[in-house]
């Protein structure tokens, strides 16, 4: 059961639309998603047809932790009509930090919220607001790999350089374990030598990191947000359709080899030690 957060020091590079249209496309090859809305913009939850906030979501969860009563994130699951489980966002995500800032083990939070959850899902998706805040490096923590989306302009370019920059020092200090699963490119067209450069850019400094499915710019991705439902449920015949189920497959295929390396190592250590 992998946990992916999806993280990149750069606001509209697709966080929220990969986020949602993946875990689709991933719960239509019959794997059990769930997504977490970890932005307090609360953006995921909207696109998944959430428009009031519920009683019970992350931020609730989150406050009985810093108080020591016991948060439960099972509370917060809501079953979407996508057929995709989310713990939907809060306002109040915003200030979480300042509550959290005296807590011993603060980065801990969402990884020993989501311990319960382990054994229930194939996937989970954790939506990280677009900077290395408090909630972004508690996400990271929690998860086994990390996905960047960007589109290839040269400011998301630069945000994923500033990201890896953290995402070393998260690896370093709090979480030894978390690995790059890759980046992938949105909004995309190969007309465009920008969007090209960029992609060739990130495949020379990023060996094997770059996804080969690219996410074509599509406007009915933007409409099924905006409708909230996925875009296998809006117009599954859509380009976007069409490129969020390759990337769902790739990244199937990704997490089996890179699995497959992290047991090896681990059968490796064992005879060492």
């Amino acid at each position: 059961m992998p946990i992916i957060s999806i993280a990149i020091q750069k606001g509209g590079s697709g966080k929220t639309t990969t986020a949602l249209n993946l875990g689709a496309a991933l719960s239509e090859q019959g794997k059990k998603v769930l997504l977490i809305d970890a932005d307090p913009q609360a953006n995921l939850s909207q696109s998944l047809g959430i428009e009031d906030e519920p009683r019970f979501n992350l931020y609730s969860e989150l406050k009985k932790e810093i108080l020591q009563e016991g948060g439960r994130l099972a509370d917060a699951i809501v079953s979407t009509a996508s057929g995709i489980d989310v713990v939907p966002a809060s306002i109040d995500l915003a200030i979480v930090e300042l509550e959290m800032a005296g807590l011993m083990g603060r980065e801990y939070l969402i990884s020993d919220l989501l311990k319960p959850l382990a054994d229930l899902y194939d996937y989970i998706f954790i939506d990280c607001p677009h900077s290395i805040s408090l909630l972004t490096v508690n996400a990271l923590v929690a998860s086994d790999y990390v996905m960047l989306p960007l589109p290839g302009e040269f400011l998301p370019l630069k945000g994923v350089y500033g990201f890896m920059r953290q995402f070393d020092v998260i690896r370093k200090k709090l979480n030894p374990h978390l690995e790059l699963m890759g980046m992938v490119m949105t909004k995309y067209d190969d007309r465009k030598q920008m969007n090209v450069g960029v992609k060739r850019q990130l495949e020379e400094k990023f060996d094997g990191k770059v996804f080969r499915t690219v996410i074509r710019t599509n406007i009915q991705l933007a409409k099924a947000q905006e409708a909230g439902k996925d875009i296998f449920r809006y117009d599954r015949s859509s380009n976007g359709a069409k490129d969020y189920r390759n990337l769902a497959e790739e990244l199937m295929n990704r997490s089996l080899v890179l699995n497959e390396s992290i047991e090896m190592f681990q059968e490796m250590q064992a005879v060492i030690a």
